[in-house]
C-alpha cells in the first residue's frame, strides 16, 4: 500500500510538473480547506 501511494505520487508531481516544495503547498492548503470545511459544518 505505501508503494502504491508512492507512485501516486510521483504520477501527481510528473503529470502537474510540481515540485516537492509545491506538493508540499499543495497537501497543506487541503488540509486547511478541508480542515474549515469540517469545522464550518460541525459548529
Amino acid at each position: 500500500m505505501i508503494n502504491q501511494h508512492k507512485e501516486l505520487i510521483k504520477w501527481f508531481q510528473k503529470e502537474f510538473g510540481v515540485s516537492d516544495y509545491g506538493l508540499l503547498w499543495v497537501c497543506f492548503m487541503e488540509g486547511f480547506i478541508f480542515g474549515g470545511l469540517i469545522i464550518y459544518f460541525i459548529l
